[in-house]
């Protein structure tokens, strides 16, 4: 359906149809993605800088209507110099905000309909995924409060139990006034994916096709996970697991290798009643990834231990996560990424609720609030908060994965709160309830399947072709269904 002038993000995301034609291009000698339709159209019609070739560039954190923009925002003279080359006249569209609501670059249309980006959507997507927003403006997470955040979790081992609670509850006070990402609903993401398409739409003229984020039959999914944390919370397994099992309900149990005794043959009833095994970091004393030495130390036992419980998957404690590292464990899939949190020791999320790729490893967000930030830090009485998450994420046809801790689930709210969830989710025919692993194994074969033309309509071909299904965007609307 397209041709682009390299790799496009959002269309390797979402399967979008569409082939790479010559090469990078330029216009006015500053380097330019383009994006056409393959077919009856003599140019291109969608236009972006490449901004990481483009030294004429503002960084930050801005907002096109209500959707945030991080990364770099390309200055008006190289816009203009760009446009000029292509050939006009155009007319400024839509304005892109700094922080203060002052217009710093516009979108561009042509008289024949072609669109300038003042930014690169590729760049936006990542900026996401990895949090690279942490680091640009003051709609980002300030440096003192992540040096707050720092210097609580470094002081943590030596304070009584109920002290640090105390201590996180005022923390907390501090960490959920950020402005961006939003708690517990952020669907900024998704809403650029939406306003791309709905561009790119009208451009094809026709519905865009897309492979639809879940199997044939299934509008979202359900995936339970659980990290132990503790010798007691080894022990514990029955009080979250009883209740998945009278629903026949499976899930995923990641555990510490070298910090409490393991009874394997646990390890091996779970197993057999199909859950699965992951790995917990390898002591839980947040030195996973505290500095590449430290990792690559750990890494070969990490990997005995997955061995041993035949684990793919991999947890950080306390979500300690690096962008570049993650690939480096050498697992199929990471969860350690939340889609939004501002009151985890790393505060903020990839504001992703469906699974993606960073280099080979399939990242499954955590898209519903912990536990022990729900019940013990913001004293929440009941499970409304999940409810509604979890009513969300139905509606936009995302990925609810629940991470609990049979550590804390003695507490009665959340063994209560637990069974509230598991009853709404196993009531809901159009919900898949994979394991993670059988996520990341859905998302390579869809990763690995196209979209391609058949007569007068479109066909999955590929690893998902039996149990893929197609999804198209409404001309003149937003798309049929969430993405």
């Amino acid at each position: 359906m397209f041709v682009a002038s390299t790799s496009v993000t959002i269309f390797d995301h979402l399967r979008v149809p569409y082939e790479i034609g010559v090469g990078r291009a330029e216009a006015g000698g500053i380097p330019v993605t383009t994006v056409g339709i393959a077919r009856g159209s003599a140019r291109p019609s969608l236009f972006w800088p490449d901004v990481g070739r483009t030294g004429n560039v503002r960084r930050g954190v801005f907002r096109l209507g209500e959707i945030v923009i991080p990364g770099s925002i390309a200055q008006e003279s190289t816009l203009r110099r760009i446009a000029e080359s292509i050939g006009g006249p155009w007319a400024t569209e839509d304005p892109i905000l700094d922080d203060s609501d002052h217009p710093v670059a516009w979108t561009r249309r042509s008289e024949d309909g072609d669109v300038l980006l003042p930014f690169d959507p590729n760049d936006v997507i990542a900026m996401h995924w990895s949090e690279g927003y942490r680091h640009l403006g003051p709609a980002a997470i300030s440096n003192a409060r992540s040096l707050a955040v720092g210097a609580y979790y470094r002081v943590r081992p030596a304070v009584p139990r109920g002290m640090q609670i105390a201590l996180r509850r005022r923390l907390a006070k501090r960490q959920g006034r950020t402005r961006f990402p939003r708690w517990p609903f952020e669907d900024n993401l998704h809403d650029f994916f939406d306003w791309l398409l709905e561009m790119l739409t009208e451009a094809a003229g026709e519905p865009v096709p897309s492979i639809a984020p879940w199997p044939s039959g299934y509008r979202w999914a359900a995936v339970l996970t659980h990290d132990i944390d503790t010798r007691q919370g080894f022990d514990d397994i029955p009080l979250l697991r009883e209740p998945e099992r009278a629903r026949g309900l499976r899930s995923s149990w990641n555990v510490v290798p070298q910090r409490y005794p393991i009874d394997e043959d646990t390890l091996v009833g779970l197993r057999a009643e199909g859950c699965e095994i992951g790995v917990h970091g390898l002591r839980h004393d947040g030195r996973d990834l505290g500095s590449e030495r430290d990792l690559r130390s750990r890494i070969p036992a990490m990997q005995a231990a997955a061995r041993r419980w035949g684990a793919t998957g991999f947890r950080s404690p306390a979500t300690q996560r690096r962008w570049a590292w993650m690939p480096e464990l050498g697992f199929a899939y990471d969860s350690s990424y939340p889609d939004t949190d501002p009151y985890e020791p790393t505060p903020g999320g990839c504001c992703s609720y469906l699974p993606f790729f960073n280099r080979d490893m399939v990242e499954l967000p955590i898209t519903m609030p912990q536990d022990h930030t729900l019940f013990a830090i913001l004293e929440q009485r009941d499970a409304s908060v999940w409810l509604e998450k979890l009513d969300h994420l139905r509606r936009r046809g995302g990925m609810a994965l629940m991470l609990t801790h049979p550590d804390y689930a003695r507490d009665p709210r959340i063994r209560g709160g637990y069974e509230a969830v598991l009853d709404a989710i196993v009531d809901d025919p159009t919900g898949w309830r994979p394991l993670p692993r059988e996520v990341e194994r859905w998302w390579r074969r869809r990763h690995g399947s196209t979209i391609e033309a058949r007569g007068d309509g479109w066909s999955i071909h590929g690893p998902a072709a039996q149990e893929g299904e197609i999804r198209y965007t409404a001309v003149g609307a937003k798309v049929d269904s969430p993405t």
